[in-house]
C-alpha cells in the first residue's frame, strides 16, 4: 500500500510500506480517507529536535476514514463505519486515561505522525477505545478535521476557558484552521468575537464566518484596537495560539480577570511578562495541549449541526508537502487537507 513518508527534514516521499496485518483483539483496521494538516506536521518537516522519532516516518496527525475490518472483542463499531481515530497512542490505564483526561495521559507511546507512524497511508490498525464513529451527514474531510483543529478549539474554548455565552473573546490568527474554528464556535453561542488577521481579504473573510470586530495586524496594533473598541475594558477571554510577537499585547487585551488560554508558539517559545500585572489584573492563563477523545465526539456533533470547517484546500496525498508550503506561507484561510 500507499504511504507518505519523512525520510529527513523535508524530505517527504510517497512510498510502497508493507499493509497493516488483521487487526488483533480490541482493535479495528482504518481505510484512511482524508488526513487534515496542521503546525505539528510543519514542526515535524523541519525536523524539530524534541521529536524522539525514527525515520522514515509516516506522516500526518489527523484524519478520517471508514472501518475496513474489525478484531475480536470490539463492540460498538462496524466495517463500513466512518471513523476518526485520535492522534497520540494514549496507555488507557493510567488515572488521566481512567478519568477521560485523554491528552494528560502519564504514559503515552507519543503523537502519530510525529514521534510514530502516523494516518497518511492507505489503511492503519488503531485500539477500538480510540476510534469515534462519525455522525450521519458529516463527510471525510470535515470529520478529518475533528482530531486536532476542532477538537482542539472545543478544548481550549469550553474545557480550559470556560467561555460562555455573551462573554468577548479574541481569536488570534482567525484566517487559520483553529482561528476560523474557533470564530464559528463562539459565534454560535452568541459571543462578541474579535480577531487578528494579517490582510483585509482575510478580514472579509473573517467577517462573513461571524466576526464583529476585525483587526489587520501588519496595519495597527491589535492591543490598542481591541482596547480601544472595548473602551479599555478589554475582552473575557483570549484565544492565543501564535506565541511570543503576540504573548504581552495579548495580556494587555484582558479585562481584571479574564481568561488567556493558548496552544501555540508559531513565532516563538519563549517571552516576558509582567508579573505585577498578572497578579494585579487577576488574568487566568491556561497552557492547552491537543484534546479529550469527549472533545472528538463534541466536535462532530457541532459539524452535525451545521458548525462545519472552513476548508482551504484539498490536495491529493502526493501534494502533502505543498500543502505544508502552503501552511507555512500563512496564506491559508482555513484547513488545508489530503484526501487519498
Amino acid at each position: 500500500m500507499q504511504a507518505l513518508q519523512l525520510f529527513g527534514d523535508r524530505d517527504l516521499r510517497l512510498s510502497e510500506v508493507e499493509p497493516p496485518p488483521a487487526p488483533g483483539p480490541g482493535e479495528v483496521q482504518i481505510r484512511v480517507r482524508a488526513v487534515g494538516l496542521n503546525f505539528i506536521d510543519v514542526w515535524g518537516f523541519r525536523g524539530m529536535a524534541f521529536a524522539k522519532r525514527k525515520l522514515p516516518l509516516t506522516v500526518g496527525a489527523e484524519a478520517a476514514g471508514e472501518i475496513a475490518a474489525v478484531g475480536e472483542g470490539v463492540e460498538g463499531l462496524s466495517v463500513g463505519d466512518a471513523v476518526v481515530p485520535y492522534g497520540a497512542l494514549t496507555c488507557g490505564h493510567c488515572r488521566a486515561c481512567r478519568e477521560g483526561r485523554d491528552n494528560l495521559c502519564e504514559d503515552v507511546s507519543g503523537v502519530m505522525g510525529f514521534h510514530l507512524d502516523g494516518f497518511a497511508r492507505e489503511r492503519v490498525n488503531m485500539p477500538a477505545r480510540l476510534v469515534v464513529k462519525v455522525p450521519a451527514g458529516v463527510d471525510h474531510v470535515q470529520a478529518a478535521c475533528a482530531g486536532i483543529a476542532f477538537g482542539t478549539v472545543q478544548h481550549m474554548l469550553f474545557d480550559n476557558a470556560r467561555l460562555e455565552p455573551g462573554e468577548s473573546i479574541l481569536v488570534h490568527a482567525g484566517g487559520s484552521g483553529i482561528g476560523t474554528a474557533a470564530i464559528k464556535m463562539a459565534k454560535a453561542i452568541g459571543c462578541t468575537v474579535y480577531t487578528t488577521v494579517g490582510d483585509d481579504a482575510k478580514g472579509e473573510k473573517a467577517r462573513a464566518l461571524g466576526a464583529d470586530h476585525v483587526v489587520n495586524y501588519r496595519e495597527e496594533r491589535f492591543e490598542g484596537e481591541v482596547r480601544r473598541l472595548t473602551k479599555r475594558k478589554g475582552v473575557d477571554v483570549v484565544f492565543e495560539h501564535v506565541g511570543a510577537e503576540t504573548w504581552n499585547g495579548s495580556l494587555l487585551c484582558l479585562k481584571r480577570g479574564g481568561r488567556l488560554v493558548t496552544c501555540g508558539s508559531t513565532s516563538g517559545v519563549s517571552a516576558q511578562m509582567n508579573l505585577m500585572q498578572l497578579f494585579q489584573q487577576q488574568y487566568r492563563i491556561t497552557g492547552s495541549f491537543g484534546c479529550r477523545i469527549a472533545n472528538m465526539r463534541e466536535s462532530l456533533d457541532k459539524m452535525a449541526a451545521g458548525i462545519t470547517p472552513v476548508v482551504d484546500t484539498v490536495l491529493p496525498l502526493a501534494d502533502f508537502a505543498k500543502g505544508l508550503e502552503r501552511l507555512e506561507s500563512r496564506k491559508v484561510f482555513g484547513k488545508i487537507l489530503v484526501t487519498l
